[in-house]
């Protein structure tokens, strides 16, 4: 099984792990084209089963309305990405799996990259995959699928 965890923002990630504990962690492309060939080459990898977990972030109140609908834009297209390559999913807010993981962040990266570093030492965390790698990891060893 391939445990799938992507962090949507523009400055996310897309991480996953395998059923023996190897992970692989990576910058969230620029460009949609690029999302599109890393899900997609993700699902071709392998001749495992695949299960993924997105954040679900909603719009913050000091977030202007350009943004709010460009995050918003992004994270539409990511469920896209995930459902044209046959990858099931499902949401899950930040605050349940960062408590789950002893890591509430209340929007401090540095909180998730040291929970990402605790868990992953063999890899080199950057803010933009920590949170994406935890999210893959609470898929393989916390989420229940239905």
């Amino acid at each position: 099984m391939i445990y799938i965890g992507i962090d949507p923002g523009y400055k996310g990630g897309i991480a996953l792990i395998d059923d023996d504990n190897h992970a692989y962690a990576y910058k969230m492309p620029s460009t949609e084209m690029d999302i599109y060939q890393l899900i997609r080459d993700i699902s071709l990898r392998y001749n495992d089963e695949y299960f993924a977990l997105l954040e679900k972030v909603h719009s913050m109140p000091q977030q202007g309305v350009k943004s709010t609908f460009t995050f918003g834009m992004h994270y539409g297209f990511l469920r896209a990405c995930l459902m044209a390559c046959s990858i099931p999913f499902d949401d899950i807010s930040p605050a349940k799996w960062q408590r789950k993981l002893n890591c509430l962040s209340r929007g401090d990266k540095n909180i998730t990259k040291a929970k990402a570093q605790q868990l992953f030492p063999e890899l080199k965390i950057t803010h933009y995959v920590s949170d994406a790698l935890l999210i893959a990891y609470y898929n393989k060893n916390f989420y229940s699928r239905r």
